[in-house]
């Protein structure tokens, strides 16, 4: 066996045994990486300093420039969490579009609202307002929480600031600006699809007798308090702005580098500078102006922060693991088996990210894997755009949300539905999206 052939069985081993330690043995991803990074290095043929080395470099690397920016991003997501803005957003919606459009509405909320704030809180929070709606509608609850929940799932893997999509971006080198461009592009027609349009293909518009029973017994102790809310377009510019400052950068590069314009877009639009001024004006405008003093705006800030430790401890492991993937040779290795396939490398990026989905049950580390594996073949082939891979990833990793995942557990218990229900509508809508948002990728990169 030649030593290339050696490096991509040893990828491959490692990669088996990723899925058999966080699937059968219940190892938490971050120390999964960790061991999986000693696998690859060591069977390659690198001695155990080098092997530390690489791993210290690839998490200071990735976390480098990242830390801050998911730190900022998470306070953010915060903010508006406990402010009420996403309950404004749905609440504004749901008047002026109308009952009978509601599951439009949660769809539209889901996208906004799933900006800043994870999945798994983006869903929890506005469930509330979900069973609200069927109540008084009496529509399925399905019909109403899919959308939701789709359009929070698509959002969390193509679109930076989010950690995961951040992350990518930063390791395969992309410009944020033209990121989030692309993948607003390509999210939309993806969330109508596996949202509104599959619910009214799969799901019936009329509440069940099962559900009527679990909604009486869930929304029975569910008597909130009004809160005062804050207004409509100030809680959508919050949100908002740090994605319009980013894209003014992109928009602007091709200005005089030495405009006075141009330098202002450039630092504004600096993805750390960006959420900062955002977290700012959000502090005010969420905050202060909603009458919480700094003392309360603290509080909210130190509760921000432990729902972020996984996500940073997991995108660290896996920058380490792409640091050992490329010094060890294994880099090189795949660049060459894959550019020998002639496979198109947008396919292959969402495969592989698929795939990783499919096997370990989390979005953030099928993207932070599938990058890894795919960084190599970038530097190799310069006519690959980063950018589109990037969202070729993120269509992938949208996939496959299953009885591995979290997010399928989340959607399941709060909806009251059965194992088979819940893979046929919520699985089964994730596949489509995942396909969807492919074709749409492999759309706009004919025309880049």
């Amino acid at each position: 066996m030649d030593h290339s052939s050696w490096l991509l069985l040893v990828l491959f081993a490692s990669v088996i045994a990723i899925v058999i330690l966080i699937i059968k043995v219940k190892v938490h991803a971050f120390l999964t990486l960790i061991i999986a990074c000693f696998g690859v290095g060591l069977g390659s043929g690198m001695n155990l300093p080098e092997v530390v080395d690489a791993i210290e470099k690839g998490i200071g690397g990735t976390l480098g420039n990242l830390i801050a920016i998911i730190g900022l991003g998470g306070i953010l997501g915060k903010v508006l969490e406990e402010s009420g803005g996403a309950e404004r957003l749905a609440k504004t919606l749901l008047n002026n579009l109308g009952a009978k459009r509601a599951h439009w509405v949660m769809a539209a909320v889901g996208a906004i609202a799933g900006i800043p704030v994870f999945f798994e809180v983006g869903f929890v929070l506005l469930i509330p307002l979900v069973y609200e709606i069927a109540r008084q509608t009496r529509m399925n609850l399905l019909y109403l929480s899919i959308p939701l929940a789709l359009s929070l799932m698509t959002i969390h893997c193509i679109l930076p600031p989010h950690p995961a999509a951040m992350a990518i971006t930063v390791m395969l080198n992309a410009d944020v600006g033209k990121v989030i461009l692309y993948g607003i592009m390509i999210g939309i027609p993806t969330m109508i699809i596996s949202g509104p349009v599959w619910v009214r293909l799969v799901c019936k518009k009329e509440m069940t007798p099962e559900q009527e029973r679990f909604l009486a017994a869930r929304t029975s102790a569910d008597c909130k308090q009004e809160r005062q809310l804050p207004g409509f377009g100030i809680t959508l510019f919050t949100i908002c702005l740090p994605l319009i400052l980013m894209v003014l950068k992109t928009l602007t590069s091709g200005l005089d580098s030495n405009s006075v314009f141009h330098r202002f877009t450039v630092a504004v639009g600096n993805p750390l500078t960006a959420l900062l001024i955002s977290l700012i004006f959000a502090y005010w405008a969420l905050g202060i102006r909603q009458g919480k003093t700094m003392l309360q705006l603290l509080e909210t800030s130190q509760r921000s922060f432990p729902v972020l430790a996984t996500i940073v401890f997991v995108i660290g492991a896996g920058g380490a693991f792409n640091g050992v993937l490329i010094k060890s040779g294994v880099g090189n290795a795949i660049s060459s088996m894959l550019l020998g396939t002639h496979i198109n490398p947008i396919i292959l990026a969402w495969f592989i990210a698929w795939i990783m989905h499919l096997a370990v049950g989390s979005a953030t580390v099928a993207m932070i894997s599938a990058a890894s594996m795919i960084s190599p073949m970038l530097a190799a082939d310069p006519s690959l755009s980063p950018e589109i891979m990037v969202i070729a990833i993120g269509a992938g990793s949208i996939g496959w949300a299953h009885v591995t995942d979290s997010a399928f557990w989340i959607v399941r218990e709060y909806l009251g539905i059965s194992l088979s229900d819940a893979l046929k509508k919520f699985t089964g809508a994730t596949v489509l999206a995942s396909i969807v948002a492919l074709l749409a990728t492999l759309a706009l990169s004919s025309f880049i």
